[in-house]
């Protein structure tokens, strides 16, 4: 079924504008343009606060001419033309070389709308030939009446860039809407009428072109609720796909490898790992491939729980493919597996690793395995998903730490079973309901939130060197008094070098240019006489593989006192005589990275420290973001704490990082509620309507919203 929203955008503007547009804003057909919502409206009465715009940014803002002058330029022949405008408190200066012509336009008294990238010339704020139109009430406005409606008709400003102003974008959109037949609403007719929601068209029209702000308002919600319903049907759509395709069952043998793993168990599993246990048993013995998603704590047990589901795979002949984001956390997979299973049963099951920084003879020799079917489990970084790598029965993929892949490398590993292989993914990022719905909602969720017993609380400090600039000195004692009980510790940095930033969260506000690195804070610790008994190394992402690997062995055996590290720790390292971690720049790191950091400490029954040290001021975000980490160890409350914290476009990107497969109108943080109800109603049509046959418009719809770029993005978000 054709829709006039998959047209393309030359159809129906002009070839240069329908290219500018596609080239500054990613806006390819008439949909692109027509979802591509204002994000805010003005008023032509209103004046906006000057002294909020961000500097080196492109600003759209209302504002009233009080003076221009021109002077000659002073270095070259020709003039400039410099135009005040105000907000009625600050004051903003337009700049124009060789245009004097445009002072008759820019008259004092004159309001309309500026843009521009905002710039500082001798400490005044300006934008140098920026776009604008200016208001002029027409001539069908010559009565009170309407006049006043002319005056309080909302302007639709737009995201915009320098090369497409916001005014160009809703010219080009009242052209389309001019020419646009009816459009037929996905939304079925008796959903829509119960939640008294208006028609699509109707709802396109007037958040575009409102008459008045209830308008706009009506049509928000009528698309928010369009959106959330699309694409939850989307994503229950893709469960049900992958829920038809044929799996081998895997089934335990009596007697078999999981029972003699559970039998030499030296623990009793927590209740959480027993009932996500049991959820992953009873689906990889259907015969429908399974899909679940494990989150968990840090060191709440997701790696055995997988373990013992990869023992089950192995009980039928399968193999098992664990996929880690690193080649230290492969590695570290790998040990943990062999010492887990103990001797007898490593023996038999051979696990092997796949990386690529294997050397040539052991990586042949590991590939023969797989191939071969003599490794039952086979771990591996990205390198896995290689044509080189194939399995002779691959049963299960253990996918660790889903956000560090897309859905395209989750299915090239897939793709190498004979049949759908059951898959499993697990993630230590605690993720709010409203998130796992709307990003992972073709996967059944499992939550694993006890911990085991034995695991001692860390106790976790803000150090605030903004108001306490002579605690830094305090840090390096109590690391120094960890050492001296025997213990080890981590200092985190956030960058590799003065030169270099390792992976803070890009999210963040940019902090002060120079940030705590490893190469200055190793040689800081080195000369500190506190530690000058102390056995200090260095480990970061630009150390060759096989360097990394023998320092983290090293760490683990008690070798090295101290690592100073990026957030190459970050996940599952696990060192249990490590009682300290020290993270400076804390504010540089996202809530997320900070609680996995701290994970990292207090898991060998020794108690544990994070010493959370910051330059941010008392009451900034960066400032609030540390202090609430150190509040609590609950990663759920921590999780939504987060999602609170952040802006709203923050949790599944915004139009400029990721197209058109990002969010519009709705926002995870704040639509929790009715993304509920859409999921429910999008369930039922389904059931009742398995094919859409009878929702042609639906139909059409999905296969519009989720297309293969769209599924990658959401789930790397």
């Amino acid at each position: 079924m054709e829709s006039p929203l998959d047209a393309k955008l030359s159809t129906a503007l002009g070839g240069r504008t329908a290219s500018a547009i596609e080239k500054g804003l990613g806006l390819a057909t008439i949909g692109d343009l027509l979802s591509h919502y204002p994000r805010r409206y003005a008023q032509r009465g209103e004046l906006t606060a000057l002294s909020e715009l961000p500097p080196d940014e492109n600003v759209t803002i209302v504002a009233e001419v009080i003076e221009s002058r021109e002077r000659p330029m002073r270095a070259k022949r020709g003039s400039i033309l410099e135009v005040r405008i105000s907000d009625g408190k600050g004051i903003l200066t337009l700049t124009f070389f060789n245009q004097a012509w445009r002072a008759k336009e820019l008259r004092p008294g004159v309001r309309g709308i500026f843009a521009g990238k905002v710039g500082d010339y001798r400490g005044t704020m300006q934008l140098a030939h920026p776009d604008y139109e200016l208001f002029e009430a027409d001539d069908s406005a010559a009565g009170d009446d309407a006049a006043r409606k002319w005056a309080e008709l909302p302007i639709p400003i737009y995201p915009a860039t320098a090369t497409v102003a916001s005014w160009q974008l809703q010219k080009a959109i009242g052209v389309v809407l001019d020419t646009l037949p009816p459009l037929a609403d996905p939304v079925p007719d008796a959903v829509r009428i119960e939640r008294k929601l208006m028609t699509y068209s109707r709802a396109v029209e007037l958040i575009h072109r409102p008459q008045k702000d209830a308008d706009w308002g009506a049509a928000r919600k009528a698309l928010r609720f369009q959106e959330a319903f699309v694409l939850q049907a989307a994503l229950l759509q893709q469960r049900q796909v992958l829920r038809e395709q044929a799996a081998t069952s895997r089934v335990p043998k009596p007697g078999g490898f999981l029972e003699r793993f559970d039998a030499q168990l030296a623990f009793t599993l927590t209740g959480d790992q027993a009932t996500v246990g049991a959820e992953i048993a009873k689906d990889i013995a259907a015969t429908a491939p399974m899909n679940r998603l494990v989150q968990g704590e840090v060191g709440s047990g997701k790696t055995l729980v997988a373990l013992r589901a990869m023992l089950a795979v192995a009980d039928s002949g399968g193999q098992s493919a664990l996929l880690a984001p690193t080649e230290v956390l492969a590695g570290q997979h790998l040990r943990s597996i062999v010492k887990t299973l103990g001797p007898d049963l490593a023996a038999v099951l051979r696990p092997a690793i796949i990386t690529g920084q294997l050397p040539v003879a052991d990586r042949r020799k590991a590939l023969l395995a797989a191939v071969s079917g003599q490794a039952n489990i086979v771990v591996g970084t990205h390198a896995l998903m290689s044509d080189r790598v194939g399995f002779y029965d691959l049963g299960l993929v253990v996918v660790d730490e889903q956000h560090r892949f897309g859905v395209e490398q989750r299915e090239a590993l897939r793709r190498k079973g004979a049949t759908p292989p059951h898959v499993l993914v697990l993630t230590a990022t605690p993720i709010p309901r409203t998130v796992a719905m709307t990003v992972f909602g073709d996967l059944d969720v499992s939550t694993i939130a006890e911990l085991p017993s034995g695991r001692v609380p860390i106790e976790s400090f803000v150090v605030p060197l903004a108001d306490k600039p002579g605690w830094v000195n305090r840090v390096w004692e109590r690391l120094a008094e960890e050492l001296a009980k025997g213990r080890q510790g981590f200092v985190v940095c956030p960058a590799i070098d003065s030169t270099t930033v390792d992976d803070t969260d890009d999210e963040l506000e940019q902090g002060p240019a120079k940030r705590a690195n490893v190469t200055d804070v190793i040689a800081e610790l080195r000369a500190n006489p506190l530690l000058s008994s102390a056995r200090i190394e260095a480990l970061h992402g630009r150390l060759p593989s096989d360097e990394k690997d023998t320092i983290m062995r090293a760490f683990a055996r008690g070798e090295i006192d101290v690592l100073v590290a990026t957030t190459v720790i970050e996940v599952g390292v696990d060192v249990p005589n490590a009682s300290t971690m020290v993270i400076l720049d804390a504010d540089r790191f996202g809530v997320s990275q900070l609680h996995q950091l701290r994970g990292r400490v207090g898991r060998g029954g020794v108690p544990g420290l994070c010493l959370m040290v910051t330059d941010a001021e008392d009451g900034t975000i960066a400032r609030e973001r540390v202090e609430i980490v150190a509040s609590t160890l609950d990663g759920f409350e921590l999780a939504q704490k987060d999602l609170e914290l952040r802006q709203e476009g923050d949790v599944l990107g915004s139009v400029q990082s990721g197209g058109r497969s990002s969010l519009r109108l709705l926002r995870v943080a704040r639509d929790g509620e009715l993304i509920t109800e859409a999921r429910a109603i999008a369930r039922a049509v389904l059931e009742d309507d398995p094919t859409l046959s009878a929702h042609a418009v639906l139909r059409t719809a999905l296969g519009r919203r989720l297309d293969e770029a769209s599924r990658d993005f959401l789930a790397k978000n």
